[in-house]
This record gives structure tokens, C-alpha cells and sequence, in this order.
């Protein structure tokens, strides 16, 4: 593939990483709209938010094995026409019931484009600009984490909320169709043959790789908290033990994402300046897991205070896109997509486990006040579910304790 068309067709499938990420954390800038349209508690609110994250975690190995054999073009291209028809039906949802299968369908479609677009920079570029890559396309893909703050507030106010996600599963079928036109057919022998005994050996091979494992337990902490927190409870969090107003909230959290993609982009380029993985992802994590120290113990700030927090939390929260190159780099570089997308198992594991636990916490401790039909949250309330996603994020960085230094060379071995 021509240079340009290659770099054209990159742009488009971050296009729909974009996408995917306003998805993933849309449901935070519209949390008290989606309470009041479906008369639901914060366990079935986080419930909903969560479904995204356990269809997600679900296709990541069967993504990996896809792109491994049929290749990047044709899962995206299909995950897109999935995502369109999903936030159709989310934003025509009459019932929580319907939303929830509308979600079930964006978070199937949407599960793919990850590990395509990291096939794709597997498949046409050098090993040791991976990370600074991953970091790129992280970069741009999180201005659909900063659309999901302020931006989907402001405009949820104006076409509300149900507008909003007509327009994305339009946006979904347009990318969806420039992907198959832009992303030209994989030449023969990129691809492995699509052969059960290999795929399985292929799998086991990475299952059994002990060093695979750090790298999942470090995206699990925190990823998983990061999504669990950012993608639902960071607003009603804010407004409720800080005493911020919603669009206040709002600017904390597109602050929170803005931070994330710098960090990404920051993060990826020094590992690969450096030729080191640990060496980055260990700092990083350590005040990620601080930063989640501040929010468990400080008690309620002032802006001046919660939006350095929220500025540096963001920060360190991007030591978690190394995990990807931390595991691909220990195993068979054929294996590239299959690495990866059970690394990516590990955050979105937890957030679909997180979401959820977090909102059960919260109505365990809720005392029974109701406004207007949506149950309103004392400060106390949060303290048991920051403290289980502090407590990720330490897991986190034990992850990021036990990781192999690859020095950003792929370093298998086979055994035999």
C-alpha cells in the first residue's frame, strides 16, 4: 500500500477508535439524564454502562485470533456496521431493557478496533516505534473521551441526549464504509491460515507464557478502574463530595481525558526513546495508585486543588498503554493480535467487574433520599467504592512491578 493511502486509511480507523471511545465513557456526561429517562438505581445505571465493557472483554481473544487470520480490514469494517445498528437502538430505547441490548450491540461492534488498528501498526511498521505508535493512536482516539465530557453535556442540552447517538451511529456507517475502501485486502502470507490446531496452539502458547501475565494484571488495575471511574461515576463523584455543579464535573472529566491522551502520546515516545518498559511504567503507576490515595482520604477540595488532581490523575493513568508493547514483546511476533487483545481482556474485565461493584456500593450505603425521581448520594456514600477502585489500582501496580524489561525488543523464545 501506497504511503499516503496507508496513512489515510490509519486516520480513518483511529476515526473509529475515536468513536469507540466517546462510547466507553459517554454514559458519565449524561449519567443523571439516563437516571431519569429509565427510573433506575446506580447498580442498573452502572449495569448498563458496564454491559459495553462485558461484551468487550468477551471479544478480545476472538478479535485477537481475527486479526491474526482474516485480518484487521474485514473485523473493522464489520464492527462498524454492529456499532451503527447499537447506538441506533440505544438512542431509540423506549426501556432499560432495550438500552441495555442497544449497548450490548455498540461495545460488540466497537470491540474490534483496538486491536485491528494494532495490527495494522504490527503488520506496516518497525517493532520499535510500537509504543510511540500505540501512543499516537491513543492520543487522538481520546478526543472521543474529552467529546464525552463537556462537549456531550452542552449538546445533550441543546438536541438532547437520544439526538446525540443518531448522529454517531451515522458516523459509525461512514467510517465503517471509507475502512473497506481506504484499507486495501491483506497480501497472502501476512496472514496465518485460519486452522483450529493453530489457533489453539497459538493461544496456548501465550496462556502458558508466565510473562504474559503481569502485563494483563497491570492493564486489569488500571485500566479497569479508569473505566470503571471515568466512565460513569466521576461526575456524580465530583458533585457529591466536592460539591461541584454538573458542567464543573463536566471540565474535570474532559481535563481527565485531555491529560490521558497527552500522557499516552508522552508516555509511548519516551519508553521507545529509552529502549525501556519498566522504567516508565513503574513511576507512572505509583502515582496513579497516589493520586486514588487523594481521592479515598483528602475528603471534599477546592477546584484549584481538584483540577491538578484530575490533570495529574489523567497523566499517570496513560502508564497503562505500555502493557500492550510489555506483552507483545515477550511473545511470537505472529502472535501480535492475540497478545494484545488478551492484555486488553484485562482492563475491560475490569471495568465490566468494577462498574457494577461500584454502584452496589454506593446503594448499600445510600439512606433513601430521592429527588425527582433520581436517588441523590451523600459524600459517605462513595467512600466503600473509591476505596475498591483504589484498591484495583494497587493491583495495578504490582502488575507493573512484575512485567519483563524487553527493552523494547520483542524477546521470545521458544522453549523447545
Amino acid at each position: 500500500m501506497a504511503y499516503s493511502r496507508r496513512t489515510t486509511a490509519l486516520v480513518v480507523v483511529i476515526a473509529a477508535y475515536v468513536l469507540s471511545f466517546f462510547h466507553r465513557f459517554a454514559p458519565a456526561g449524561i449519567a443523571t439524564e439516563l437516571a431519569a429517562a429509565f427510573h433506575t438505581s446506580a447498580a442498573s445505571l452502572g449495569t448498563l454502562a458496564a454491559t459495553y465493557f462485558y461484551v468487550y472483554t468477551l471479544m478480545q481473544l476472538p478479535t485477537g485470533i481475527l486479526a491474526d487470520t482474516v485480518g484487521p480490514r474485514r473485523i473493522i469494517v464489520a464492527g462498524g456496521f454492529v456499532a451503527a445498528a447499537g447506538s441506533l437502538l440505544f438512542a431509540l430505547a423506549p426501556s432499560l431493557e432495550v438500552a441495555l441490548a442497544g449497548r450490548t450491540l455498540t461495545g460488540l461492534g466497537v470491540s474490534v478496533t483496538f486491536i485491528a488498528m494494532l495490527k495494522l501498526f504490527a503488520l506496516w511498521y518497525d517493532e520499535r516505534r510500537f509504543a510511540s505508535l500505540v501512543g499516537l493512536g491513543m492520543f487522538v482516539g481520546n478526543l472521543g473521551s474529552v467529546l464525552a465530557g463537556t462537549p456531550l453535556t452542552a449538546l445533550a442540552q441543546l438536541t438532547g441526549w437520544r439526538g446525540v447517538f443518531v448522529a454517531t451511529a451515522l458516523a459509525s456507517l461512514a467510517i465503517a464504509v471509507l475502512c473497506w475502501r481506504l484499507i486495501e485486502p491483506e497480501q497472502p502470507g501476512t496472514l496465518k491460515r485460519f486452522d483450529r490446531t493453530v489457533i489453539l496452539g497459538g493461544l496456548a502458547t501465550i496462556l502458558r507464557n508466565r510473562a504474559t501475565w503481569p502485563a494483563v494484571l497491570a492493564n486489569f488495575g488500571i485500566a479497569g478502574s479508569f473505566f470503571a471511574f471515568a466512565g460513569l461515576w466521576a461526575t456524580p463523584y465530583l458533585m457529591s463530595v466536592h460539591g461541584l455543579t454538573k458542567l464543573q464535573a463536566s471540565h474535570h472529566l474532559s481535563l481527565y481525558f485531555l491529560a490521558f491522551a497527552v500522557g499516552c502520546l508522552a508516555i509511548g515516545s519516551l519508553s521507545d526513546r529509552l529502549a525501556r518498559r519498566k522504567a516508565v511504567l513503574i513511576p507512572a503507576a505509583a502515582v496513579y495508585l497516589a493520586c486514588w490515595g487523594v481521592c479515598l482520604f483528602a475528603g471534599p477540595l477546592p477546584e484549584r486543588l481538584t483540577f491538578p488532581l484530575f490533570a495529574l490523575m489523567g497523566l499517570a493513568t496513560s502508564s497503562f498503554s505500555l502493557t500492550w508493547a510489555c506483552a507483545k514483546e515477550v511473545n511470537p511476533s505472529a502472535l501480535s493480535g492475540m497478545s494484545t487483545a488478551l492484555t486488553n481482556m484485562g482492563g475491560f474485565l475490569g471495568g465490566a467487574l468494577l462498574q457494577p461493584l461500584a454502584g452496589a456500593l454506593i446503594d448499600h450505603a445510600w439512606n433513601g433520599t430521592v429527588v425527582d425521581g433520581v436517588r441523590i448520594y451523600a459524600p459517605e456514600h462513595f467512600t466503600a467504592a473509591i476505596a475498591c477502585l483504589a484498591g484495583a489500582a494497587a493491583l495495578g501496580f504490582l502488575g507493573a512491578c512484575l512485567v519483563r524489561e524487553t527493552r523494547a525488543r520483542n524477546q521470545w523464545q521458544n522453549p523447545a
